[in-house]
């Protein structure tokens, strides 16, 4: 059984003690919180002369680093596409798992590097970019956002495999409103093929993981909403004995009265093992937004057979 490598909701403040030149960076850092910072490749310079480059944009949410990394796409298909989360190891140092493999990412004031944490894996790295591309090297800050004209205009990409079975899932916005596009490749009778309308949230993560232990897996796509507190949600699919895939049905949380006392968002999703956990802060009547006193409520869900669908059922175990 894989298990899902990923920090459990880290909800701790950074705190910064360093010498006045580290001090420096980290108040740059500590900027990114809801915010983007840009970087790019050498060709980045050159690109109003058809140069090729690569764009990162970061931003950072406590001890997590959101990386979107995005290419050129105005005059030919994007080079390199990849979505990840990584997480603080020391000091502007951070690292995450790609396709299995453990990745570095180094964040300095003007500039960040990316490397595999296994010398030998270099070629891992390619796997997100065409014609022999690679996400690995070095990216420099720029001023603003990537050039809009030319950046691939994906809000989200990621490709995952278990099992045999693998899922692209992407996210663009149509018409005004983020959709989410998922498909397959693997599966033996119907591939799965489909454009969800998803309004105001936003895709930030997904997952796979053989949640029934069938031996066929899920994939678990965490979105958030847009508003200030952010509420969270899945859209989740499981396959059925490698043959077909079909949507599971996840209850909003405000809708789920076991857990929803309280609840005004800042929820975040994880998979730890065969669950799909959620942990948020809970709020008494009278509490500001910004300041809940209700502690924290954290749940479990167990991926079950329903009368029409798949469903997360929450578990006898949570604490809430």
């Amino acid at each position: 059984m894989r298990k899902s490598i990923s920090l459990y909701f880290i909800f701790t403040i950074l705190l910064f003690n360093a010498c006045e030149k580290q001090k420096s960076n980290e108040e740059d850092l500590s900027a990114m919180n809801s915010t983007l910072v840009s970087y790019a490749s050498e060709g980045y310079e050159n690109r109003d002369s058809g140069s090729d480059w690569v764009g990162l944009n970061l931003s950072m949410e406590e001890k997590r680093l959101f990386v979107s990394i995005r290419s050129r796409a105005d005059i030919k298909k994007p080079t390199c596409t990849a979505d990840f989360i990584a997480y603080l190891v020391s000091e502007g140092k951070y690292e995450a798992v790609l396709n299995g493999a453990p990745i570095l990412i180094g964040v300095t004031d003007n500039e960040v590097t990316i490397k595999p944490k296994n010398t030998s894996k270099e070629g891992d790295l390619s796997f997100f970019c065409s014609g022999g591309a690679s996400i690995a090297g070095s990216y420099s800050k720029i001023e603003g956002q990537l050039d809009q004209e030319q950046v691939d205009p994906a809000l989200y990409s990621k490709v995952l495999m278990l099992q045999g079975i693998g899922f692209n899932v992407s996210s663009i916005k149509e018409a005004g409103a983020n959709v989410l596009k998922v498909f397959t490749f693997g599966l033996q009778e119907s591939e799965f093929n489909e454009t969800i309308q998803i309004d105001e949230f936003t895709v930030y993560d997904a997952e796979v993981e053989d949640l029934n232990s069938d031996g066929s897996p899920e994939l678990i796509v965490f979105a958030k909403g847009e508003e200030p507190n952010q509420k969270g949600t899945v859209y989740a699919f499981s396959v059925n004995n490698k043959k077909s895939m079909s949507m599971v049905y996840f209850q909003p949380t405000e809708e789920n009265n076991q857990i929803n006392k309280g609840y005004r968002g800042f929820d975040e999703f994880t998979i730890m093992e065969t669950k799909l956990a959620q942990r948020f802060p809970i709020y008494h009547e009278d509490d500001s937004l910004d300041e809940p006193k209700g502690g924290m409520r954290q749940v479990t869900y167990r991926l079950v057979d329903g009368e029409a669908m798949r469903k997360f059922e929450v578990d006898i175990n949570s604490k809430y």
